[in-house]
């Protein structure tokens, strides 16, 4: 375990340690000719021309007022993406200064980094709120992020720039990070507590100050005091994985969190030459195959939570863990996408040049059924060899997850490379998103996702509210979850029991779903709505609903004897790609009842 690494011991071993740098410094030049050379001119003048607009364009204005944005309006991309520009900008000036080596990129260099360091706070305003007290700084992920982007353009080209960039990058880390992360405990994110549980933001918040004091910090005793203590962060960090290594945050904040795990990882492991090792462990082995397993097409996955739509894998991270780990299979999954965002920035576009490997000729394979037990999560495939395939994905769990959303029992039916039963994914996070409002969201709602609504009530979030597992069945016939949902739901709901069965059939030639709850009310008859969720269009018809997808239809058959079929638009539904008309089809009981069931056969059409 993590956590048993001691300062003792971790100074011990940085003292019989003769690292050699994690990555070479712009003095190396075989190293970066090499790198050049398997660019090619094309991928070379991209990433140069990049600098070159960075190097003519002013630097972004960070004013008071523009951080006060989120404190005053609730909105926080005014201050972010004039932030994220000054760091995207350094970080291309870096990287093409290290390719070209002719010094016509140094000032513009020197200039960001010294406006980085001039900025009063590193920290974003959605989680400090208030203009800083430079004396009690705030530490989140944009203060470890910017800080272990200075500290790595430090070690590639600060031999080139004015010294004192270099002792004023360390002054300001050290104010900002090392001091505030080795003496303070009101970190939300640092352990778990009765409070709160840590989620992805440990991960990125140690991974950013404890990589950057691999780089800067000289003294071995205090560095291993930061080492030791971010190993204990990061066992609370492995800790919200389920025993399959599976997180309720879902495939886009895993690539986030865990990218930043494998990054400090790396730097801890290559400081102490494999002394400390963070990575080893079958643990660590299921948590790296987690977006293998939450894979529903080609670049599309599991959105469970607050999880994007579109979620991209970071290449040099898959490569990386591919070859660390030795898993193999995550190499077709890592090149079979384009780069991701984060790729722009120093951290992950350095690695893209340095944990590289060649494209793998394996086709990407994936499993006929994955199953993460801890979380209640099934995920069924008709055909994992077919990506246009039936698939199912379903979840119990609690409305008590890290992101969570109000959505025990719900389900994502993806057809011909395309969710057409869908998680809405994220909404656009503002300060009402993560506040005393966050349930009135339709995203956030249970209203807002493939689950029932009884007697008119939406699940209530807290971990109380969870899915009984009753039962689950996998075989070659078909792959089925029966999960308990009544606890869900206030005692308003008036339920006895809500079970709810969710299969996927393997009948040839296509496949279909059936998706049954058997409903019974405590003191009265009552009413009852199965709901699914969609961005396509839907046509009513006698006896079945057609889910018009761009690429395939999905034919929803049920008894018109039992349940009466709604469609409901939604215009503009705030999410994070923007806002987006949402279609809510309910299948509604004809009458109050005392008990009932609904089935609803939900198979390819087209």
């Amino acid at each position: 375990m993590l956590w048993q690494y001691n300062p003792i011991d971790v100074e011990a071993a940085l003292a019989a340690a003769t690292a050699k740098p994690p990555f070479p410094a712009i003095t190396d030049r075989p190293a970066w000719d090499a790198v050049r050379e398997r660019l090619g001119p094309s991928d070379s003048a991209e990433l140069i021309a990049r600098a070159e607009i960075a190097a003519q364009t002013p630097i972004p204005a960070l004013p008071a007022t523009l951080y006060l944005e989120f404190q005053r309006r609730g909105e926080r991309e005014g201050y972010q993406r004039p932030q994220s520009a000054r760091r995207d900008a350094l970080s291309a000036l870096v990287l093409a200064e290290c390719l070209e080596n002719r010094g016509r990129f140094l000032d513009p260099i020197l200039d960001y980094a010294w406006a980085i360091c001039e900025e009063s706070s590193w920290a974003l305003p959605a989680h400090q709120s208030v203009l800083t007290d430079v004396k009690h700084p705030y530490l989140d992920l944009g203060v470890a992020g910017t800080a272990l982007l200075l500290a790595e353009m430090d070690h590639l080209v600060g031999r080139n720039l004015d010294p004192l960039l270099g002792k004023r990058i360390r002054d300001e880390v050290d104010r900002r990070c090392f001091e505030p992360f080795l003496t303070r405990h009101d970190f939300w994110w640092m352990n778990n507590s009765t409070l709160r549980q840590v989620n992805n933001w440990t991960a990125v918040c140690v991974g950013g100050v404890v990589g950057a004091a691999t780089y800067l910090e000289k003294d071995n005793a205090r560095l291993a005091e930061l080492i030791a203590r971010g190993a204990r962060s990061l066992t609370d960090y492995l800790a919200t994985f389920d025993e399959d290594g599976g997180s309720s945050e879902g495939p886009g904040y895993w690539s986030y969190g865990f990218g930043y795990f494998t990054i400090v990882a790396q730097l801890v492991e290559n400081r102490t030459n494999g002394r400390v090792r963070f990575l080893d462990g079958e643990q660590i082995q299921k948590i790296a195959r987690y977006p293998l397993r939450t894979l529903l097409s080609p670049g599309v996955y599991t959105n469970f939570s607050d999880c994007d739509r579109d979620v991209r894998q970071t290449q040099p991270h898959l490569v990386y863990l591919a070859e660390r780990l030795q898993i193999p299979e995550l190499l077709p999954l890592a090149y079979s996408q384009p780069p991701a965002q984060r790729e722009r920035q120093l951290t992950w576009g350095l690695r893209s040049l340095f944990w590289v490997a060649p494209p793998s000729r394996v086709p990407l394979s994936l499993a006929r059924d994955d199953v993460f037990r801890g979380m209640q999560w099934l995920i069924a495939r008709y055909d994992p060899n077919d990506p246009n395939a039936l698939v199912l994905a379903a979840k119990g769990g609690t409305n008590s997850e890290m992101h969570n959303q109000n959505d025990v029992g719900n389900v994502i039916i993806h057809l011909n490379q395309e969710s057409l039963v869908a998680d809405l994914g994220r909404g656009r996070y503002n300060r009402d998103y993560f506040g005393a409002r966050r349930y009135e969201f339709l995203v956030n709602s249970s209203l807002g996702h493939s689950v029932p609504v009884v007697n008119g009530q939406a699940q209530q979030a807290g971990r109380e509210h969870a899915a009984v597992l009753l039962g689950r069945e996998i075989s070659g016939q078909l792959s089925q979850m029966c999960l308990e949902l009544k606890a869900a739901y206030p005692d308003s709901a008036d339920l006895t029991s809500l079970q709810r069965t969710i299969t996927l059939y393997r009948e040839p030639p296509t496949g279909w779903i059936s998706l049954e709850d058997r409903v019974s009310f405590a003191s009265r008859p009552g009413h009852f709505e199965s709901v699914l969720i969609t961005f396509a269009p839907v046509d009513i018809g006698d006896g079945s609903v057609l889910i018009r997808g761009e690429r395939g239809s999905l034919r929803v058959e049920y008894d018109p004897s039992v349940v009466t079929p709604r469609v409901e638009q939604i215009p503009d539904v705030d999410l994070a790609e923007g806002p987006t008309a949402v279609n809510r089809i309910v299948f509604a009981l004809k009458a109050p009842a005392g008990e009932a069931t609904v089935r609803l056969k939900l198979s390819p059409s087209g």
